[in-house]
């Protein structure tokens, strides 16, 4: 009696007849004696059609907590419906969510990361001799959140449980019969591989091979999960993947295209040390991978730096690198525009001047810098300016010279408003 995990992806149950094929598959396995846990992705295109619902009702984004307990829903539509499959061809089943099934994420929602499968209800079922239904690609955080894992989750939910409970075989189930010397559907010539190894299973995935997620064959590496890649559509041995393959092969094994990626570039750097660690240092405070990073040779003191991200994360990574510049008021009316932190730095402080602002000290002139949704500082101008009246005197309608300064570190970002340079005080933030 073996313990076989079996993950099925959302073309596999795109449907009821699919879902009842899936169905087929595994109750085969059961009726062999073997123990049995399934993990399964979101029907055929549900997420895709959860973010454009999530866009209909917030065109500016909704947060990423809120879009995990949103995406977490397709997950849990097919786990039930798989369920219900089994039960009626009378076999034991029964389904847990990414939660009940044990798996503890850190708070990075849309790219959590597992911290530990705690699969102790997986294994009370199991003696139970049920049939164990994973939702795959979610999980929850030390505040009792639902967390997703991000493009591929389901694949590293799969393999996670497999690695937990030491399983004998971890099967990921895909639209194609194995892993391909490149995409079939685009090159007719493509040959199937019968094995692969981790790391050139790894460096087709990172290149943008669909069939399996790199995070899901990082951990099956780690942990010596041997994987095997073959289709739910066909009864045919697929690709296994493992350590080690036979010594002689051919020198390129596949060849892949990766579509899923942005390009940001950013012009005009000073070139001075320290400068791409800056940038790369904000990037992984968001957990943004970065894959290829060109550098210009330096010129005129200034270099330019060109990386590829994932294209859902491109937003994010201009977010991080920019700030939204929000000033408003009675007289000044309100304006806003990007602040680029890292191409305009100089010694920790960015400048800006605006030499027309027209504001009393009644005037409830307000400045706020803003990193995507989230306020990073307030400054109410008129408060200010009540702390020096000796200093600052404002009378009715004034036209003033108002310098900003900007001073960042790595964990906080402060205004400084000093019309006059011998006033040097840290404004009142609300």
């Amino acid at each position: 009696m073996s313990l076989i995990v079996k993950k099925f992806g959302g073309s596999s149950v795109a449907n009821a007849e699919r879902v009842f094929n899936v169905a087929n598959i595994i109750t085969e396995d059961y009726k062999k004696g073997n123990d049995i846990v399934v993990v399964v992705s979101a029907q055929g295109d549900t997420t895709d059609d959860l973010l454009e619902k999530a866009k209909e009702i917030n065109p500016d984004g909704s947060s990423k907590r809120e879009l995990d307990m949103l995406l977490s829903a397709g997950e849990q539509i097919s786990i039930a419906l798989l369920a219900m499959a089994i039960e009626r061809l009378g076999f034991p089943v029964i389904s847990l969510l990414g939660w009940q099934a044990g798996f503890s994420t850190d708070s990075n929602h849309g790219i959590a990361r597992i911290k530990k499968v705690h699969a102790e209800r997986i294994r009370n079922e199991i003696a139970k001799r049920n049939i164990v239904i994973v939702a795959g690609f979610q999980g929850i955080n030390k505040y009792d959140d639902i967390t997703t894992l991000g493009r591929g989750g389901s694949d590293t939910s799969a393999v996670a449980i497999a690695a937990s409970m030491n399983a004998d075989r971890c099967q990921i189930y895909t639209d194609v019969d194995g892993v391909y010397t490149a995409d079939p559907r685009k090159v007719s010539t493509a040959k199937k591989m019968d094995a692969i190894t981790y790391g050139e299973m790894l460096e087709l995935a990172t290149l943008g091979a669909q069939v399996l997620n790199n995070r899901s064959v990082e951990m099956a590496k780690k942990y010596n999960v041997e994987l095997e890649v073959l289709s739910s559509l066909e009864n045919k041995p697929g690709t296994i993947v493992k350590e080690n393959v036979k010594m002689e092969k051919t020198l390129i094994r596949g060849v892949a295209k990766d579509c899923n990626v942005a390009t940001v570039s950013i012009v005009g750097l000073k070139d001075t040390p320290g400068v791409a660690f800056k940038i790369f240092n904000k990037l992984a405070q968001q957990k943004i991978n970065v894959d290829i990073i060109l550098q210009s040779v330096g010129r005129e003191n200034t270099k330019d730096i060109t990386f590829s991200v994932p294209k859902g994360d491109a937003k994010t990574a201009m977010e991080s690198l920019s700030a939204r510049f929000y000033l408003s008021g009675q007289r000044a009316g309100e304006t806003s525009f990007d602040l680029p932190f890292i191409a305009g730095e100089e010694n920790d402080r960015f400048v800006l001047d605006f030499n027309t602002l027209r504001f009393d000290d009644k005037d409830p002139l307000m400045i706020r810098l803003m990193q995507g949704d989230k306020v990073l500082c307030t400054v109410n101008v008129a408060q200010y300016i009540a702390q020096y009246p000796e200093q600052i005197r404002i009378t009715g309608r004034q036209e003033a010279v108002l310098p900003l300064f900007f001073r960042q570190n790595p964990l906080s970002l402060s205004i400084s408003v000093k019309p006059w340079e011998a006033v040097d005080v840290v404004p009142i933030t609300d």
